[in-house]
């Protein structure tokens, strides 16, 4: 008995899953969807070239501009959840997600492609929104940031769970192997709704003010500091698209480096991702920790740019050991970032100000591909020391711009303090 529960307590020292309560529960819902998006991100090249027969640049350029559009549900379907029960409105989303992924089933063409993808990018994008309004209702104002940060470890996992699993269907390289991805992909969707139905309802107990959701928009000090944070979403780009392209392009390294890089930042995240977020619930040590974020951030671009003039074996070890610096500057980000847009939002208006960040980050991710291969391909080193240096600065002005938001904030209760709304009520992680 004793060894069965030393054998639990490293186990839980190690699981990026909560203890059993509700937090729990939308775990186990975020790891259902997010196996299916492992499934489907990593086959959904080859099944639209191989099976549906789309060119690579019609199936790049109907998913860039699904994306587009799909920003612009952000908004609107956050501000939804502040005046609905944001559990309810997920679980929709997520059935129509399903409807929606089977419908891949049924593209023959371009146009029919082209209208999927950007219901999939509309429904992905507005339930993103809803998903932050949803997390608050779970945790509470004091353990919202732990939970998002506990959930981005639990996503990262079950995103490399479901990549693993569509390595089976890439090994078989047929038609039946790519339609399964699409098959499973639908069912994880459907397993996450019903999960997220077993939680409670949170239905806010008091109706906001009806001021659509421009009044986010309006909000010119949270959209500087949610602006700043988008700035520094760059880095995943530069992480997941220009990294390897330069390490292809500069180094003799061989390509199975990059899948050891992103295996480093997986682990890392499962491991770190709830202890990097411990102490950063609210905006002002938030924002300090959004400083050293850029700042670690722009030391990883750094090291990232000197793996050009290293000898082969340097040149890995030094990838690596940058990869850690710099996903340990990305789970900073990732904490702080979520504090910011929840403790600067106003009190009766979360799911909005959450569409707003989205929507924000969103631009800044469609924006990067096409800025940063110029930027660092095409500039080099010099390149990287651009990148690097946009990176420090930003993070060196968060601390400022939230100053100057918590100032002006005129409305609703002072940061981290609950409002009257049943769904921001902290919750034990047993109950």
């Amino acid at each position: 008995m004793h060894t069965i529960a030393g054998g639990r307590g490293r186990w839980r020292s190690v699981s990026p899953l909560p203890p059993p309560g509700r937090l729990r529960t939308l775990a186990l819902a975020t790891l259902a969807n997010t196996v299916g998006t492992g499934l489907w991100v990593t086959g959904v090249a080859l099944y639209l070239t191989r099976v549906v027969g789309l060119s690579p640049t019609k199936v790049g350029l109907g998913l860039t501009l699904a994306g587009l559009v799909g920003l612009t549900a952000s908004v609107p379907l956050g501000a939804l959840a502040d005046r609905r029960d944001p559990r309810a409105l997920r679980a929709v989303l997520q059935v129509g997600q399903a409807v929606v992924a089977s419908a891949y089933l049924l593209v023959d063409s371009f146009p029919v492609f082209l209208v999927v993808a950007t219901l999939d990018a509309l429904l992905v994008s507005g339930n993103l929104a809803v998903r932050a309004a949803l997390i608050a209702a779970v945790a509470g104002p004091e353990g919202r940031v732990q939970a998002f940060a506990t959930l981005r470890a639990v996503a990262n996992l079950g995103i490399a769970v479901g990549a693993g699993l569509a390595g089976f269907a890439l090994a078989a390289d047929t038609g039946w192997a790519y339609r399964l991805l699409v098959v499973g992909n639908v069912a994880t969707y459907l397993v996450s709704a019903a999960l997220v139905r077993r939680l409670p309802a949170y239905p806010p107990t008091r109706r906001p003010v009806r001021q659509g959701p421009g009044r986010a928009l309006r909000d010119g000090p949270f959209l500087a500091v949610a602006g700043a944070s988008a700035v520094l979403s760059l880095h995943s780009v530069a992480l997941t698209l220009v990294l390897p392209l330069w390490v292809l392009a500069r180094t003799d390294a061989p390509p199975v480096t990059m899948s050891a890089v992103l295996l480093v930042n997986t682990l890392l995240t499962v491991l770190l991702a709830v202890r990097l977020s411990r102490g950063a619930q609210h905006a002002t040590p938030a924002a300090a920790t959004m400083r050293r974020a850029g700042l670690v951030l722009a030391a990883g671009m750094l090291l990232w740019a000197a793996i050009g003039a290293a000898p082969t074996p340097v040149a890995v070890g030094l990838l690596l050991g940058a990869t850690a610096v710099y996903t340990v500057g990305d789970l900073w980000h990732m904490g702080a970032g979520a504090a910011l847009a929840y403790d600067l939002a106003a009190p009766d208006a979360l799911g909005a100000y959450q569409g707003v960040d989205g929507l924000l980050g969103g631009l800044a991710r469609a924006a990067a591909p096409a800025l940063l291969t110029w930027l660092v391909l095409g500039g080099g080193t010099a390149g990287w020391l651009v990148l690097a240096g946009l990176l420090a600065v930003t993070g060196l002005a968060v601390p400022p711009l939230t100053r100057h938001a918590l100032a002006s904030r005129v409305d609703g209760p002072p940061a981290g303090q609950s409002v009257d709304r049943a769904r921001d009520q902290p919750i034990s992680s047993s109950t």
